[in-house]
């Protein structure tokens, strides 16, 4: 009967490791045949895509209001341009002659400029807006603020209380920063006069003024025919409240971003942290013995890591539980096993006194020796099989020759045969290079202890058990046959119970514990093989005996050294009796 293969080996199977950015290719192909353009594993990938929501909306906001904030500009610009236009037609009718040069006549043109921003409301003219004209030597012949009469105002400071120090004192002259900063501002305007003056262009652009403010500018330039009479320079210092409304409208934008990163955390926590929680919770109850298993379907149905780990957590409660019901099984068939030999070695010690035939008080001698052997053979057998998986897990596995094995084992048995033991035949194949077998040897050479004794104890005297081993494809299989009774049908399977037994007419009592066959099927499922029996039959279908068979992996792979038949004589039988 072959194992039956975990909950843990079919998750771990169906989901290989996922591997992050180190070990996964961009575009790599998934197992359902879909590209992966995002590496990650899928929990990975849904961490990334939802933490980048908000980073993304933050992103096309500053782009479509850094587009709106120079559309803003370029608009000012335009309206300016405009209004300049405008301006330059109006000095260049009325204050330009050519008789007999070109010449611009300042007085008629500032009065003319002065004029048109006392009516500003023909043009819509802001009062935040600067207009100034210079001639063709870049002196200023009108500025709207001198005209105007703008007077810079700023806010006293609180009155001083008796007692506290006095403020700084006023400078008449502004400081070196203040000094600095205006003499740029007034390198700035007047490039952009003589850009003009040169060139005969309009310019337009920003520009910061000596108060630190930063300010759209056109520049155009005044002409009389092809000759440049003066530059007209209008400035528009609303650009502090375009750039004021540019961050107010970021503001929904983000909102939006708080809002969607408060939803991802949400959404995280739902399908992450209170999962784990979930998780956490169960296996407490499984360690406060609450429950035996963790169960959560819900959870197990998920495609991504916590569905994995909680298939595996429950696959490993399930084992656990199993093999807590196995071990309490154990222990209640170990107790009514040894309960019998008790019972009877009990019964003879009270009944021994009472005796006084010296015939019956040595039958209730023999039964006490007897009873003795069967309470030693089975107290031996409970301890190998108590420490068998420490034992499996101990020794690492390697590749040895099972042929070799076995023939070492046979020549063992024959040369410490008793007279009317059956005798141990081995059938050697007589391959090159042996049949080579990945496991365990001690382990493995405890199953063929165990069947050879097995046979032996069911062999009437003089019978012959025969040990072959041969190889299949890429299993080697070998057999053990005796000439006993047979098994009955319905019991080809039940032998490998635990305390199954069997014993023939006039077989030795107390020989066969009943935990042999159960080992042995331990050890073969252990190394990934097969262990099962069947009755022997002649061409009239008459029981000739009872053949055990066991199917191992043949190795792949030999260690350096290998020798096929020759190998050290280290696993000899070392005690008999075990049965079915």
């Amino acid at each position: 009967m072959r194992s039956k293969p975990s909950m843990a080996s079919a998750t771990a199977t169906e989901k290989p490791d996922r591997r992050w950015f180190g070990g996964a290719e961009v575009g790599a192909a998934g197992a359902d045949g879909r590209r992966r353009w995002l590496p990650g594993s899928r929990l990975g990938r849904l961490i990334i895509a939802l933490n980048l929501i908000g980073l993304v909306i933050l992103i096309l906001g500053v782009l479509v209001l850094n587009e709106f904030r120079q559309g803003l500009i370029q608009a000012r610009t335009d309206s300016l341009r405009i209004q300049g236009q405008f301006m330059d037609e109006l000095l260049v009718i009325s204050s330009t002659s050519g008789d007999p040069e070109p010449t611009l006549d300042a007085e008629a043109a500032s009065q003319l400029l002065q004029v048109v921003m006392q009516r500003a409301l023909k043009l819509s003219i802001s009062s935040s807006q600067r207009v100034r004209l210079f001639d063709r030597n870049a002196k200023v012949i009108f500025d709207s603020e001198l005209v105007a009469d703008k007077v810079k105002q700023s806010t006293l400071p609180p009155a001083r209380k008796r007692g506290e120090t006095a403020p700084q004192p006023f400078h008449l002259f502004p400081s070196e920063p203040e000094a600095k900063r205006e003499a740029e501002a007034r390198a700035a305007l007047s490039r952009e006069v003589h850009t003009v003056l040169a060139g005969g262009t309009s310019q337009g652009g920003l520009r910061t003024t000596a108060a630190g403010e930063r300010v759209v500018s056109v520049s155009l330039p005044v002409q009389h025919e092809r000759a440049v009479l003066g530059v007209l320079t209008l400035e528009a210092g609303d650009i502090d409240q375009i750039i004021a409304a540019q961050r107010l409208a970021m503001i929904p934008f983000i909102l939006v971003a708080v809002v969607a990163s408060v939803f991802t955390s949400l959404l995280l926590s739902a399908l992450i942290a209170q999962p784990v929680l979930r998780l956490a919770r169960a296996a407490d109850r499984v360690r406060q013995a609450r429950a035996r298993a963790i169960s959560l379907p819900d959870l197990a149905r998920r495609d991504d890591e916590l569905g994995d780990l909680t298939r595996s957590l429950e696959a490993m409660t399930d084992a656990l539980s199993t093999r807590i019901d196995a071990i309490e099984r154990f222990a209640a068939d170990v107790a009514h096993e040894i309960r019998n030999p008790l019972t009877s070695i009990r019964s003879a010690i009270d009944t021994l006194p009472l005796v006084k035939d010296e015939t019956k008080r040595e039958r209730l001698n023999a039964i006490l020796q007897q009873d003795i052997q069967r309470l030693d053979r089975l107290i031996t057998d409970i301890s190998n099989a108590s420490r068998l998986d420490a034992e499996l897990s101990r020794e690492p596995p390697r590749a040895f020759d099972l042929e070799r094995l076995l023939s070492e084992f046979v020549g063992h048995y024959n040369a410490s045969a008793r007279k009317g033991d059956a005798k141990v035949v081995f059938q050697a194949t007589g391959e090159d290079g042996g049949l080579p077998v990945s496991g365990r040897e001690g382990p493995i050479g405890q199953v063929f202890r165990n069947l050879i004794d097995n046979a032996r104890s069911f062999s009437p005297p003089g019978g012959h058990v025969r040990v072959r081993v041969w190889r299949a494809g890429r299993k080697v299989i070998a057999t053990v046959d005796d000439d006993g009774p047979g098994i009955p049908p319905d019991n080809l399977e039940t032998v490998f119970e635990r305390f199954y037994t069997s014993r023939p007419k006039g077989a030795a009592f107390g020989h066969n514990s009943g935990l042999g066959l159960s080992i042995a099927r331990q050890i073969v499922e252990a190394h990934g093989g097969r262990i099962w029996a069947e009755n022997r039959q002649d061409a009239e279908g008459k029981v000739q005996g009872a053949r055990f068979a066991v199917e191992f992996p043949e190795a792949q792979a030999r260690p350096p050294g290998w020798h096929g038949h020759d190998g050290p004589d280290r696993h000899g039988p070392d005690r008999h009796g075990h049965g079915r």
